[in-house]
């Protein structure tokens, strides 16, 4: 069983992020901190084998808290969950022995992705006694989380940008029926405003599909949904 702690100051999302954890086979959600200063606590008392750590945090640097988890004489692993983009951070990350630099917004499925090939090299680590190269290989292959199984039109209108686009299309090819774009918003963390645009923008390319559903009174209500056959596009 992978212990893992989560940090965000955020508590919807740090909550999200416990019920994702808690849903998976073979992880427990050993706690769940808002602060630095409660990070570096529970981890010394919960002892965890995994710490999700925004970088965003109140009372002290997310990256000077990677480098102090590290540094505990129990060890562990930090897999960084932030929206800090700049390159100098994701660099400290790196150094500091992050295992993974996840940006938000995501859908929770890239998340889950990465727990899994982290409890999967684990694994791999645990079956041998002496690594050899190729266990090495499998092991750090494990890491690197598969890369989506579609892509973005290269072209955007102005003020679209990829990252968001891609994570609109996330969403919904995730989804087990069709989304509104409240539910679209709400999913991936972004604004409902915003996320019509973008779901506007792929019902008209035909990336998604648009249906109305119309009740008992008022104006109907938009529909989305990831149009089949289009996954490789």
């Amino acid at each position: 069983m992978i212990r893992v702690l989560v940090v965000d100051d955020d508590v919807r999302v740090a909550d999200n992020h416990r019920k994702l954890v808690e849903s998976m086979a073979g992880f427990e959600a050993a706690g769940v901190a808002h602060t630095a200063h409660e990070a570096l606590t529970m981890s010394e008392r919960l002892l965890p084998d995994l710490v999700l750590l925004d970088l965003y945090l109140p009372d002290e640097s997310g990256v000077r808290v990677l480098q102090r988890l590290r540094g505990n004489a129990h060890p562990l692993d930090v897999l960084v969950i932030t929206a800090v983009r700049d390159v100098e951070t994701v660099k400290a990350a790196m150094q500091g022995g992050a295992v993974h630099y996840l940006l938000k917004p995501f859908p929770f499925r890239e998340l889950r992705e990465r727990l899994n090939g982290y409890a999967e090299a684990q694994h791999e680590l645990d079956a041998v006694d002496e690594a050899e190269q190729a266990d090495v290989d499998r092991v750090y292959g494990k890491l690197r989380a598969a890369e989506p199984q579609h892509t973005v039109p290269e072209e955007l209108p102005k003020g679209l940008s990829a990252v968001t686009a891609r994570l609109v299309l996330d969403t919904l090819r995730s989804a087990e029926t069709d989304l509104s774009a409240s539910e679209v918003a709400n999913n991936a963390g972004l604004s409902r405003v915003s996320a019509r645009r973008y779901l506007d923008h792929f019902a008209t390319t035909g990336r998604i599909t648009l249906h109305l559903r119309y009740g008992s009174a008022g104006r109907p209500e938009h529909r989305y949904r990831w149009a089949s056959g289009r996954g490789a596009q």
